[in-house]
């Protein structure tokens, strides 16, 4: 029955089993059920269900969530997302369960105690470089349902992507003063890249004008009231740990121009016009200045008239002026983007000013050789006109006429070099100005010169030195002074002083007696110590003195030897055979040392040529050997020590002969050569070996191998029964060594052997004095016909065999016995 309703309605009256189905019942509505059991006497008391039971599907555990996803990977931590399974069974979702296996483990561990029920997780607190894989299961009131599909294995570390960067500007953008204006973009990477604004290589920084918004996708720079100021070269950086991307900008925010720059300059005055120039704005306001705007005012009016606003050169004629009124001029600058504030000049009176210019002041004369001099003057007034040209004249002092030095034009240069004069007269020199009015009057005369080369007093000596002293006396020496002062050194003067005294006394009188830069002071006295200067001496007189850096102490020096090797002795040296050895070093030391060559500590050969000079000492061996070769010494020697140098000589020459030549295995068409590497090289690697080999009956020897790099050779095609002599020689790049020959010559046969016992060895008869013996052919007969049976008897119990004679047939009679 309905459980709202009071009737029963039957549902079957024939059931025999223990259960039944009931049929057409309301989805949604509850109902009561009851069952009484019927036999032959009646049916039986009703049981009833205790309480209603709502008709609608059987509730089963969720299905499995669907889309499982990894979102983000961190070294640390790892964030999924799933979607909710496609049915529910039937109840509502309670919970999710997420899991994880360790890969590498069987089991699943749950991920959190926590009830989910976000369909987004973060797992963290995980180890870098461990791998897991993760699956989550649904639950409602009746359980959990099948876990969803596992994800791929994931791997705890860093995702990492290069930064990406789209930028919503172009390479230049040009802003109005006043303007706000952005640079906008889009950006990427992993991990989350760092974002950084520069302008001219300078990190920018907000303040109240400037903003910058970062977000994970999207960067912005924000300038608000822009000012000429913030024109530049704006770059946006996006970096992180896989590289860097850059995006430039180049802002110009533009204005009009300032005013350009004063004074007015009156550069020409005329009763009816003028000519003005001026400089251009210090601003052009961030774009070309496209024209000057100029208006003119009578002083005493106030109103000005324009005079042009086409001109884009810095100068300007003011035309249509009343001679002597006064008037001004103002100038303004103009670019696309607006016109700047004026320039006024002062006042300036409209009239004729203008002359020939001014007598220059007397000109100075200076640098002065024998056939030139250089004239210098001041610019004069130039009365009103701009000088365009200076006239310089000459003449010697003694003549009346001026003459031109140059029909050249001199400017704006003042001062000229006067070319052409003669050595050893004397001039004098004036300088006349000129203007587009005319030439002026000329300057004073200069005062007079002598053409000759100036001569001053020379330059002391350069660095002066004690380079050798004895007991009484020390060896000077310097360089010429920098400077000449234009006249031949005629000599030097050398003085000397003894440490402690106040007087410098002359080592040579006069400085010709000196004219070399070296100078041997003489008449010292032993064991005292002395300073020395020097003077260089021309025709002007004597240079300031040049000192020796230290006092020196007068005695006989020592000094231990010294080497300086030559070339040919700083390394090994390689000489071909026949070509000469040469052996060299620069010696020093005082006294000159004792010099001796050694070979292999042993007296060089005779052949050797040995030259001792008092700077060095050679070595020359002419048409060097191989035997030459070894290690060379050279021991120099004196009472202040000695020192020794060797350098290894290698004489290269052509190999010694091999050796141990043996022949071996040999048949009757073939044999087998063998040899060992020559004792001597020669110095160079060898690089082959030639083969060789002669019929005796032959005077001929026929090359059987040329380039073998191997210490053997299989000589093939022998005749049988031929002798053969064979020899072997090797080869370096310097040429053949000798040959090494066999002693005896080598029969071309198969080798012989022993032939194999006699088999079957019995007697045939037996007498008391003799055996008869027979016996069958051995197996092999050794490459020979057999020639015969030795036959040999031995007493019993005796040690010795005994020979009875060779046979030539199988068998034999044994007497005497």
């Amino acid at each position: 029955r309905e459980s709202d309703h009071r009737a029963w309605t039957p549902v079957s009256c024939t059931v025999t089993r223990q259960n039944a189905t009931v049929q057409g019942l309301t989805e949604g509505k509850a109902y009561f059920f009851r069952i009484a059991a019927e036999n032959i006497i009646g049916m039986g008391p009703f049981t009833e269900t205790p309480k209603e039971i709502v008709i609608r599907d059987p509730i089963t555990v969720p299905d499995r969530p669907e889309d499982l996803e990894v979102k983000a990977v961190t070294k640390n931590s790892v964030t999924l997302t799933w979607n909710p399974p496609k049915y529910n069974g039937g109840s509502d979702i309670t919970m999710y369960v997420l899991e994880s296996r360790l890969i590498g483990k069987e089991k699943f561990h749950r991920v959190t105690k926590e009830k989910m029920l976000d369909r987004k997780y973060t797992i963290e607190g995980l180890k870098e470089g461990d791998t897991f894989e993760y699956r989550v299961s649904a639950c409602n009131i009746v359980g959990q349902g099948k876990p969803s599909f596992c994800t791929k294995p994931i791997t705890c570390r860093d995702e990492i992507a290069p930064p990406s960067l789209d930028l919503d500007f172009r390479d230049k953008l040009i802003v109005r003063v006043g303007e706000a204006f952005s640079l906008t973009g889009r950006y990427g990477g992993k991990p989350a890249p760092k974002v950084t604004w520069l302008k001219d290589d300078i990190v920018v920084k907000e303040d109240d004008r400037t903003k910058i918004k970062t977000t994970p996708t999207t960067l912005c720079l924000g300038i608000l009231k822009s000012v000429r100021e913030d024109s530049g070269k704006y770059c946006v950086t996006v970096e992180n740990s896989t590289g860097s991307r850059k995006g430039f900008c180049q802002v110009n925010v533009v204005d009009r121009p300032s005013p350009p720059v004063g004074p007015v300059i009156f550069d020409e005055v005329h009763k009816d016009h003028m000519v003005v120039s001026w400089k251009p704005p210090l601003d052009d306001g961030g774009s070309e200045i496209t024209n000057y705007i100029i208006e003119k005012k009578d002083a005493h009016k106030d109103v000005w008239m324009p005079v042009t606003s086409a001109t884009v050169k810095t100068t300007c004629k003011i035309p249509k002026l009343l001679e002597g009124r006064e008037y001004q001029v103002r100038i303004y600058a103009e670019n696309l983007y607006g016109i700047s504030d004026p320039l006024i000049s002062d006042e300036m009176k409209a009239k004729d000013r203008f002359r020939v210019p001014d007598a220059p002041e007397q000109p100075i004369i200076k640098d002065v050789t024998k056939d030139s001099a250089v004239v210098v003057w001041n610019k004069p007034y130039d009365g009103g006109k701009p000088i365009t040209n200076y006239i310089v004249e000459k003449k010697e002092t003694m003549a009346t006429r001026w003459v031109r030095v140059t029909k050249d034009p001199i400017f704006p240069g003042t001062q000229f070099k006067v070319p052409d004069l003669l050595e050893g007269c004397q001039y004098e020199f004036r300088v006349s100005a000129e203007n587009e009015i005319g030439v002026g009057d000329p300057s004073p005369p200069s005062k007079p010169i002598f053409a000759r080369d100036p001569i001053a007093k020379p330059g002391p000596p350069v660095n002066p030195e004690a380079v050798d002293k004895t007991k009484n006396s020390v060896d000077l020496s310097w360089q010429p002074p920098r400077r000449d002062g234009n006249s031949k050194i005629i000599g030097y003067l050398v003085e000397y002083q003894k440490v402690g005294d106040e007087e410098w006394k002359k080592a040579n009188l006069t400085p010709d007696s000196c004219p070399e830069t070296k100078y041997k002071v003489t008449g010292l006295t032993e064991g005292l110590t002395y300073k020395f200067r020097v003077r260089a001496v021309n025709a002007a007189g004597e240079s300031e003195p040049a000192y020796v850096p230290d006092p020196v102490e007068v005695k006989d020096r020592l000094e231990p030897p010294e080497l300086i090797l030559d070339a040919n002795m700083a390394r090994e040296q390689h000489v071909k055979a026949g070509d000469t050895l040469r052996l060299s070093a620069v010696i020093k030391g005082v006294p000159f040392p004792k010099v001796s060559w050694k070979k292999e500590d042993r007296e060089v050969s005779p052949k050797a040529d040995i030259e001792v000079t008092g700077v060095g000492s050679k070595l020359e061996i002419r048409n060097t050997v191989h035997e030459d070769g070894g290690i060379y010494s050279l021991t120099v020697e004196n009472p202040a020590g000695s020192k020794t140098v060797s350098v290894k000589v290698v004489v290269l020459d052509k190999p010694g002969p091999p050796r141990n030549l043996q022949i071996s295995e040999v048949r009757s068409d073939s044999c087998y050569i063998t040899w060992m590497e020559p004792e001597d090289d020669g110095g160079s690697v060898i690089t082959n070996y030639v083969v060789e080999r002669k019929d005796v009956a032959s005077a001929q020897w026929v090359a059987i191998s040329s380039s073998s790099k191997k210490r053997s050779h299989m000589a093939k095609y022998l005749i049988e029964n031929t002798q053969y002599l064979f020899r072997v020689a090797a080869e370096n790049q310097y040429g053949r060594g000798p040959y090494v020959e066999t002693l005896r010559p080598i029969k071309a046969i198969d080798p012989l052997h022993p032939p194999g016992p006699p088999k079957n060895l019995h007697h045939v008869d037996v007498d008391k004095t003799e055996v008869s013996l027979a016996w069958n052919r051995p197996d092999r007969d050794g490459g020979a016909e057999i020639t015969g049976y030795l036959v040999e008897y031995q007493e019993d119990g005796a040690d010795e065999w005994t020979k009875f004679q060779t046979v030539p047939m199988l068998d034999c009679v044994v007497t005497g016995l």
